[in-house]
């Protein structure tokens, strides 16, 4: 049989991780090459254009089209503030004027004879794109952004939603098995990344939410938890713009799943460290996954030996996710490993394996669909 690899999701205590923080349109860095950042440094910074508002000057005077520009008491490019006088009618005898007044604050930015609008754009509004990962500018995109290194500690989780948060490590949970419930949310953990054990209800995530804690990571959840706290259904989708208050990261899969041992001892080992979490997961097309990222002090450096990630080999035995419906985020381990191609139901044909749950359930899928559990 020939070998077969499997990508796996990333626990390491000591890698060198790089982050590309790049504006949606040309603006100004604010940091120079070398430079040594923090994760909520502004690296840099634009505006994007204000919104634009109609105001009809034509039928709010009562003129014809044609008559407004004459009647403009603001020309296009002049500054206009909420409530100003725009536009007035030269009256009978210089008496019986009408005015029209700005509905907001921005910049006069067209008059049209034809239609009589009179269009006003908004103040501008500043886009800040923060450093994330606080460790040393490596990169200077012109005009776009930086590329940020770092030596950290860094784990991904397999699913999570809300986006980038920031807060200090720490341990609601004494255990990797013990489940994540609300008694277990104090008031104290307000701004700090919430480290749980196995599954988290949801009681527990709108404790912590309500605490004001930044985010709440643990190794399994029920679906309809979830979707209870969501309100909706989210099915497979691109997550992390969700606002939520709390940004919540999964590490393991669905049900009443335990961390990974090696997973909750790096994160209890790291308690009281600043970290930068992101609960952004795509699954399908360019493959996204929710992470935390933990930067090491130099001491840390000094006594950390880099990590080596587990080998990648699909194996007999070997416990496997499942990443895609409909058994998406289920747990098994490797029972078969078929070297010829199969048939699937869409009439392709792949390579397959067969993955076995504690349940006994033996389940047939394509060997694309699952990652390895890496430690």
């Amino acid at each position: 049989m020939a070998t077969a690899y499997t990508p796996g999701l990333t626990v390491a205590s000591r890698i060198t991780h790089r982050v590309r923080r790049q504006l949606p349109i040309p603006g100004r860095v604010k940091v120079a090459e070398g430079e040594k950042v923090t994760d909520r440094d502004i690296v840099a910074e634009t505006f994007m254009p204000g919104e634009i508002t109609p105001v009809n000057v034509a039928n709010l005077l009562a003129l014809p089209p044609g008559d407004v520009v004459e009647c403009m008491l603001k020309n296009e490019g002049e500054r206009v503030e909420a409530s100003e006088p725009l536009a007035q009618t030269k009256g009978i005898f210089g008496l019986f004027k009408n005015t029209c007044h700005a509905k907001v604050s921005g910049t006069v930015e067209t008059v049209s004879a034809v239609t009589g609008q009179v269009m006003i754009r908004g103040e501008p509004e500043p886009v800040r794109v923060q450093a994330y990962l606080s460790g040393k500018v490596i990169e200077v995109l012109p005009d776009e952004g930086v590329v940020i290194e770092a030596e950290v500690s860094f784990i991904q989780g397999i699913f999570g939603v809300g986006g980038e948060t920031y807060g200090r490590i720490v341990l609601a949970c004494a255990e990797y098995d013990q489940e994540l419930s609300d008694d277990l949310i104090k008031p104290v953990m307000k701004d700090c990344i919430v480290i749980g054990g196995a599954r988290m209800t949801e009681a527990a995530i709108r404790r912590a939410a309500d605490v004001g804690a930044a985010a709440i990571i643990s190794g399994g959840i029920d679906d309809e938890d979830l979707k209870a706290f969501l309100g909706y259904d989210l099915g497979v989708a691109i997550t992390g713009s969700e606002e939520l208050g709390i940004t919540v990261i999964v590490t393991e899969g669905f049900g009443e799943i335990a961390m990974a041992r090696r997973t909750f001892t790096l994160l209890a080992s790291r308690e009281g460290a600043d970290a930068s979490v992101n609960g952004a997961t795509q699954i399908r097309a360019g493959v996204m996954r929710p992470e935390i990222i933990i930067p090491l002090t130099e001491k840390e450096k000094a006594e950390a030996p880099p990590s080596r990630l587990a080998d990648s080999e699909l194996k007999l035995g070997r416990p496997v996710r499942i990443i895609r419906d409909p058994y998406f985020g289920l747990i098994g381990a490797v029972s078969a490993l078929p070297p010829e191609l199969t048939t699937l139901e869409s009439g392709s044909k792949a390579r397959v394996l067969e993955v076995k749950f504690d349940s006994g359930e033996s389940v047939v899928i394509p060997r694309a669909n699952v990652e390895l559990i890496e430690g």
